[in-house]
């Protein structure tokens, strides 16, 4: 059955070109020589990013290969100014970062309800020859064309908002630590990648508080190279506050498999390393106290541990009394973490494009091109045609 989770997408953008001037000399009854009357070109519609928490994954875009904006409409006689072009809006979850597919390069970033990105704006339409009319140009045979349409393929991600990101390998108890702290169904079972897709999960504090909570795939050594499913999900914990490092009290080495994930996120991003770190030993039902007052001594002393078990409960209050402390503190506020300020999105490497396409299953998109389909623009006498600058302002 196919998840109707789907963080990324690939889609062709395409603003609408302005319409053109129209040239026309007014003739009519009693005024022969009226004079030029051609309006002006409508502006073409743009292409613009919304952000809607309505929405929880880009599974609405997994089927749109291709987002058009209206072109503009031509002006006509009598100095009438051409339609404009209707907008073209892409609603998009929050937390969603857009890449050129080309060059890999970031292009902007969405992250709270109702914000408005421009992505791609419209074509300004041509002036009629009523506006390039002077004492000594009386009737001028020439108008100016609408500019033309921007095109841009896109990938969007979707990196979702939490304030605790867990991280660990696989079957650590992860999904168990969310089904036993919220009411998140995650699937768990007795076997490795049980998890295939991100889980998010409300935990309920004291006095009505609570916090969010996302699971993500288990981390192997080499996730950040593209081994197991690292790449695929590593960018989900981008954006959490805090990360909750999860190592079964079984390991052979604790602090081992703590440093050897702690460098994957590294590799991946090394801003990751600047956010708040809590480190819990699950499954710590299997060992006794003796045992766990040894391993104590052996773990970091940099950050807090907490002995739990998903299972039995034990440790699971303490657990989140620490984890509201962090959240909480003055050092670690979720709106710095996700602000366009301090997170720092990494342009895609080129050459791993194409395999992110293939192992997310997106198939290769035939742009159509539509303006041979078009109206052609047939404009005579262009020889004081002005041409405008596209970053020019109105």
């Amino acid at each position: 059955m196919e998840s109707n989770f789907v963080d990324y997408v690939r889609i062709v953008c395409r603003s609408g070109k302005g319409g053109r001037g129209s040239m026309h000399l007014k003739h009519i009854k009693y005024q022969p020589n009226g004079g030029p009357d051609g309006g002006d070109g409508g502006h073409g519609g743009s292409v613009i990013l919304r952000g809607n928490h309505n929405f929880w994954t880009l599974l609405h875009l997994r089927y749109q290969k291709h987002i058009y904006a209206e072109h503009g409409g031509n002006g006509g006689r009598d100095k009438c100014h051409g339609t404009d072009g209707k907008d073209s809006y892409i609603d998009v979850p929050c937390g969603t970062v857009v890449y050129d597919a080309d060059t890999g390069k970031y292009i902007c970033d969405v992250t709270y309800d109702g914000q408005e990105v421009v992505l791609l704006k419209g074509g300004r339409g041509g002036l009629g020859n009523f506006q390039f009319r002077t004492a000594t140009r009386q009737a001028p045979r020439f108008a100016q064309p609408g500019e033309p349409a921007q095109e841009l393929t896109v990938i969007l991600e979707l990196k979702l908002l939490a304030d605790v990101g867990l991280v660990g390998f696989p079957n650590a108890g992860k999904s168990t630590l969310l089904s036993a702290l919220s009411s998140a169904k995650p699937k768990i079972a007795n076997y490795p990648f049980t998890t295939l897709e991100p889980s998010l999960g409300i935990v309920s504090y004291r006095d009505s508080k609570s916090f969010v909570m996302a699971d993500i795939p288990g981390i192997i050594e080499g996730a950040s190279e593209g081994r197991g499913l690292g790449l695929r999900f590593l960018r989900h914990i981008e954006r959490n506050s805090l990360l909750l490092f999860m190592v079964p009290a079984e390991a052979d080495n604790i602090k081992h498999d703590y440093e050897v994930l702690l460098n994957e996120l590294k590799e991946f991003n090394p801003e990751m390393l600047d956010k708040h770190r809590v480190l819990a030993v699950t499954k710590s039902d299997l060992i006794d106290a003796e045992l766990e007052n040894m391993l104590r001594e052996e773990l970091p002393t940099d950050l807090p541990v907490v002995f739990i078990s998903a299972v039995t409960g034990y440790g699971l209050d303490e657990l989140k009394d620490v984890l509201w402390r962090e959240l909480n503190s003055e050092s670690n506020k979720l709106q710095n973490i996700t602000s366009e300020d301090t997170l720092v999105h990494r342009d895609k490497n080129v050459r791993r494009i194409k395999d992110e396409l293939h192992e997310e299953g997106v198939e290769e998109i035939e742009i159509i091109d539509d303006d041979a389909i078009s109206e052609v623009d047939d404009i005579d006498d262009l020889a004081e045609f002005e041409v405008f600058d596209p970053e020019e302002k109105n």
